[in-house]
């Protein structure tokens, strides 16, 4: 695929360059002056649109947040996230109160070399998400109307069959952003020339959202480290208590075969050997205290549920990525958004740091849990914007945002 490098080396004076970003950041409040809960995407596209600005580009900033239902929605305006990629470029951002009609029309028009605006919400049209070809296309079609050039930057958006990631680009001159040509960079670095040993952390809440990758690296990945609410449906697997648990029974089959699988190819497929329970789910708006006890992994009480991998997990899963040359992590060890269960996620945080290996945060909760809790993300090798996008990539899927790059 051709990278905006090329784009910018024949010149963009003058030109309107439509940036397909992820501006889907999360928002305390949904007003059009909430607050920014975390502006990591935001800053992910900056490289991209400063560039183009500086070339003299008049850049069309587009992007979704959140799932508003094909109408706008003021809870899901893109207004705060237009506010913050101002005060970072330091210039004036304009915004569109909409996204192809008169207002977006006349911003675009507006634009001197050199300027930027952001139009409202893509998924306030229903034709950005439809699943009928025509609909799509024809809301691409008046996506196109807008600019003279495509660069797709949404990293996290490449994995969706939408009329801004996959139709547009095919009417349009198109190139990948920045952000782009280095996601795909980090994920050949973790399929097609990866350095050994290869450890891959996993975590979230439940195991059918990550079977499929698990699958992919039983037969790449060294090593396989499971935590997060997924790990209790492998450890009922293995015959163990775990109480009031998230489990998922559907998925216990599937789990069952991985875990002979993993055996068989000499995979090392780690679960936890202890976990931080409590009697309830906790309050992550008061962040109550939760009376959480440290128990044995085979041996949580019927009355209570395991929320985070417990301090003897921390130092086992330490001990198998201290020795990596590549570690892929995704997703939190626990409920990390409560100061009561969010030591397992620091952990390996930590361990990742402390290792000197490649790393890899990908994307979603993880990315955030590495903000929240306090870390350095300049510290790791590489923090994802997409960690959906990032698992059907490690999973072989064809991403239809990325084939749309593709000449």
């Amino acid at each position: 695929m051709k990278t905006i490098d090329e784009l910018l080396a024949d010149g963009v004076a003058g030109k309107r360059v439509f940036v397909r970003a992820d501006l889907n950041v999360p928002l305390e409040n949904g007003t059009a002056t909430a607050k920014i809960a975390d502006d990591g995407r935001i800053r992910a596209v900056l490289p991209t649109v400063k560039a183009l600005a500086e070339a003299g580009a008049r850049v069309v900033v587009a992007s979704h947040l959140g799932r508003p239902k094909g109408a706008p929605d003021p809870a899901f305006t893109l207004a705060p996230a237009a506010a913050r990629l101002g005060e970072l470029l330091g210039a004036d951002v304009a915004f569109a109160t909409d996204t192809v009609g008169d207002s977006a029309t006349a911003t675009v028009a507006g634009l001197a070399d050199g300027q930027v605006a952001v139009v409202e919400n893509l998924r306030f049209n229903a034709g950005e998400t439809s699943k009928d070809d025509a609909e799509r296309a024809a809301f691409a079609d008046r996506l196109a109307a807008l600019a003279d050039v495509y660069v797709g930057d949404g990293f996290g958006a490449v994995h969706r069959r939408h009329a801004s990631v996959f139709d547009l680009p095919t009417r349009l001159p198109h190139y990948a952003g920045h952000l782009i040509a280095t996601e795909v960079g980090v994920l050949k670095k973790l399929t097609e020339d990866v350095k050994r040993p290869y450890v891959v952390a996993l975590g979230g809440s439940k195991v059918s959202d990550k079977l499929a990758v698990i699958d992919q690296l039983l037969g790449k990945a060294d090593r396989i480290l499971i935590g997060g609410g997924m790990a209790f449906t492998f450890l009922k697997a293995k015959g163990y208590e775990i109480g009031g648990s998230l489990v998922q029974e559907d998925q216990l089959a599937a789990v069952t075969e991985y875990l002979e699988r993993a055996e068989k190819t000499g995979v090392e497929l780690v679960l936890p050997v202890d976990a931080v329970v409590a009697p309830a789910f906790p309050d992550l708006k008061s962040k109550a205290p939760a009376h959480p006890t440290d128990v044995a992994a085979d041996a949580i009480p019927a009355d209570q549920m395991g929320l985070d991998i417990g301090p003897e997990t921390h130092k086992l899963y330490a001990s198998k990525i201290t020795d990596a040359a590549t570690v892929f992590w995704n997703g939190p060890m626990g409920v990390f958004e409560h100061p009561d269960f969010a030591e397992g996620t620091k952990a390996v945080a930590q361990a990742l740091l402390d290792s000197e290996a490649f790393t890899v945060v990908g994307g979603g909760d993880s990315a955030a849990a590495v903000r929240i809790l306090g870390f350095d993300e300049n510290a790791f090798g590489h923090i994802s914007t997409g960690g959906g996008a990032s698992l059907e990539y490690l999973e072989g899927k064809t991403l239809p945002g990325l084939a749309a790059l593709k000449d």
